[in-house]
């Protein structure tokens, strides 16, 4: 392990220095687009003042005799677009791909300056972070780009659920996790084909009652481990998301799955479809009450010391803390979407 000192020293001469602290971000949704189709690539001014995140995709849905194209698509809609405060990030091929060290060394060449993040798929322990670290600080070096390039990892593996909490440590680059289910339940061996969500045999039974028929409660199979990366993510102060909902038809059941797993303490969501755009949008943004209570809680505590009461209720400097954060997001939402604006009275 390295020492507190060394852990936050550029890995390469002439690299950036690491962040010490997240950049703060609005990223409600990561939108996936495909690269390599070019009337999707098209639509990308138009996603950019949409979503807060555009990320490129090179992995899985991409197949193989186009993982070429969507790399060349990428940097393609890299430079041609100007993605001001949306993130730009994109998910390289794992690892043991014959396609990653490309795209690594081509995308960082071409368009270092304006990546903000690479998504890292199928992470199984802290060795795949460092050799993504220290590739990423040899070619910031090379290519004088100006700032560090983040690590998002996916957590798709039982081996990488195993040492969660050592990935989550690994590097400064980190930016945070994503639950990935349909890899997660083949590495497991679970018995489902479904991306995310939960499942009509995985319940637990109401008590047996005379001869009344037991009613079944359909339970959702990743609470464990969304609760595992949140509690990881948190503790090591980089960011939890959940990962896709996979039935684009069930906008109901997507809602629900988003809403689970930001009630646990996930920041965003993937969105696949742009039906998903607007759900994560609603679940991932502060409700309107809670934001006007919050600005009642600063207004009250300008310096945020001492202790007041509002509508019957104490708040003292950790209500401060806790509204703060509310208002700080509200005020990035309403950056993006002049409609909160309104609502929110920023």
């Amino acid at each position: 392990m390295k020492t507190p000192r060394a852990f936050y020293k550029p890995l390469a001469i002439g690299a950036p220095a690491p962040y010490r602290d997240l950049p703060v971000r609005l990223e409600r949704m990561i939108h996936f687009v495909p690269p390599h189709i070019e009337k999707l690539r098209a639509k990308v001014p138009d996603l950019i003042a949409e979503v807060d995140v555009v990320l490129g995709n090179l992995e899985d849905a991409i197949p193989a005799d186009a993982k070429v194209a969507a790399r060349a698509g990428f940097i393609e809609m890299a430079q041609t677009n100007d993605f001001g405060e949306t993130g730009l990030w994109t998910r390289i091929n794992c690892l043991d791909s014959p396609w990653v060290l490309d795209d690594v060394t081509e995308i960082v060449g071409a368009v270092g300056d304006k990546l903000d993040v690479i998504m890292m798929p199928k992470v199984e322990g802290p060795w795949d972070i460092h050799y993504l670290d220290q590739l990423l600080a040899q070619l910031e070096a090379r290519h004088g780009v100006s700032r560090p390039i983040l690590i998002h990892a996916i957590l798709e593996t039982a081996e990488g659920v195993k040492n969660v909490d050592a990935i989550a440590t690994a590097s400064p680059r980190m930016h945070g996790m994503s639950l990935g289910p349909a890899d997660l339940a083949a590495s497991r061996g679970m018995k489902t084909t479904r991306v995310g969500g939960g499942h009509p045999d995985y319940q637990v039974l109401a008590d047996a009652e005379d001869d009344m028929p037991r009613t079944g409660y359909q339970q959702d199979l990743w609470h464990y481990t969304v609760a595992r990366m949140v509690d990881a993510c948190m503790s090591a102060g980089i960011k939890p998301f959940y990962g896709p909902f996979g039935d684009f038809a069930d906008g109901t059941a997507c809602e629900a799955q988003f809403r689970n797993a930001f009630l646990m303490g996930c920041l965003g969501a993937w969105t696949l479809h742009p039906s998903q755009i607007e759900i994560a949008k609603r679940v991932f943004s502060p409700e309107t009450s809670e934001v006007r209570f919050a600005l009642r809680i600063l207004e009250a505590m300008p310096d945020g010391t001492g202790a007041v009461m509002i509508d019957g209720k104490m708040q003292d400097d950790a209500t401060w803390k806790q509204a703060k954060v509310i208002v700080d997001l509200a005020k990035m939402v309403a950056a993006k979407d002049p409609e909160s604006a309104a609502d929110y009275g920023l």
